[in-house]
């Protein structure tokens, strides 16, 4: 669930959205949703049994991909000595938690990952007014430590970049989808732009207040460091910074020549700006991003961009526009009708379960997720990132992206 959206004067804080929709009709209150515990329910943290007024609800449950392959994930701590973090102090570097989602094989001994790690999720949802569903977080279909599958070919990698004051998980429907198709996909935790844990126990949270760190550009800064921890990755050797074992068939296991980015919000501005700096990245997503830097985008961009837009479209903001007319390679825009600016991520699936359970009207769930059906905003958010990037960094074209497609009736093409 989204905290806020992007920069921006005229942006409103998803956290304000959020609050101002539990003040004004959740039918019972947020702390009754997880039930009162009880003699019968056993310890702290176990599944609830049967309440008085029938049973606790379930936990909340993400899309499950569509692809042929099973999917892992791992964890990785980063390091990048060539930039000083000012905030941590002298002697300190910027640091980042980034999460690897892949192919995988003989899953079955390996554990399925959490959406977020326990204590970023209680401080996450603490911060957005949602801290007694904590219990009721969805699990992923990511299997923690389980080994790669390899094919004979090496993985297409995409980087992924999160909104302002969102999470690495607040895509996990695009993220499990391309990797159980066959991509390498790598999150980012922006630090002191979210909540990350690092392997010694330290949460760090968003900052209140801007920094160099998480503005766009330093969003995009990150994903090169995430590039270089790549190379490293696809040389066979281990950038994780206490060196924890890997996932066997990773080490080796990625491809230099097709890498890709994607970001909402904020984090699709990232993307833009790290494709511009940086030729490695050949396919460029952005996710409803407004386009906001100062000083403005500029420099021509010759690989392919789509742009999911939602409410940022080129017709709506004038930065967008400004993007538009630097992409002189393919490049396309579309937009889901009644899409609001959650709609391309977890939310779209989350708070229709999450509107039941504290029972709001369909006027306040459409207030947070727009009008867009949700179960179609799923299958959007699946098929056109996959049909994106397999057409760009893999040569399959199944013509998604040449017109309306009447199986997404609400996805409209804008150029």
């Amino acid at each position: 669930m989204t905290a806020t959206t992007s920069t921006g004067p005229r942006d409103v804080t998803r956290r304000r959205v959020l609050g101002a929709a539990l003040a004004a009709g959740a039918a019972v209150p947020l702390a009754a949703v997880a039930g009162p515990a009880r003699a019968d329910q056993g310890a702290p943290g176990a599944p609830a049994g049967p309440g008085p007024s029938g049973p606790a609800p379930t936990r909340l449950t993400l899309p499950a991909p569509t692809g042929p392959h099973p999917v892992g994930t791992v964890q990785l701590h980063l390091v990048d000595r060539s930039r000083p973090d000012d905030i941590a102090g002298p002697g300190h570097f910027r640091e980042l938690m980034v999460t690897v989602w892949y192919p995988a094989r003989d899953v079955e001994r390996f554990p399925v990952a959490p959406w977020m790690q326990p204590a970023p999720l209680k401080a996450y949802l603490d911060a957005v007014g949602f801290g007694a569903l904590a219990d009721l977080a969805p699990v992923t279909s990511g299997h923690v430590g389980a080994p790669v599958l390899r094919s004979g070919r090496r993985l297409p990698v995409l980087l992924y970049s999160h909104g302002a004051h969102s999470h690495q998980g607040d895509h996990t429907t695009i993220v499990q989808q391309l990797a159980s198709h066959g991509y390498a996909v790598v999150t980012v935790a922006h630090t002191y732009d979210t909540f990350a844990e690092f392997p010694d126990g330290r949460l760090v949270a968003p900052l209140d207040h801007p920094t160099d760190a998480s503005l766009p550009r330093g969003f995009a800064a990150d994903l090169r460091s995430v590039l270089d921890a790549v190379e490293q990755l696809a040389a066979g050797c281990n950038p994780d910074a206490e060196r924890r074992a890997l996932p066997a068939g990773l080490l080796g296991g990625l491809d230099l020549h097709r890498i890709g980015a994607f970001g909402w919000s904020k984090g699709g501005s990232a993307t833009a700006c790290a494709m511009l700096d940086d030729r490695r990245i050949r396919a460029g997503l952005s996710l409803d991003a407004p386009m906001l830097m100062n000083p403005p985008l500029t420099g021509d961009l010759d690989r392919p961009f789509m742009l999911m837009t939602a409410e940022k479209t080129p017709t709506q903001e004038p930065a967008v526009a400004r993007f538009w007319t630097l992409l002189r390679g393919w490049r396309l825009a579309v937009q889901a009708q009644g899409a609001a600016h959650v709609s391309y991520g977890d939310d779209e699936a989350l708070f229709p379960q999450v509107a039941k359970l504290v029972g709001w009207s369909g006027q306040q769930l459409q207030d947070v997720i727009g009008t867009l059906d949700p179960d179609q905003g799923v299958r959007i958010q699946q098929a056109y990132p996959l049909a994106f990037f397999d057409q760009h960094l893999r040569e399959r074209r199944d013509h998604l992206l040449d017109g309306p497609s009447p199986a997404f009736p609400a996805v409209t093409f804008l150029g």
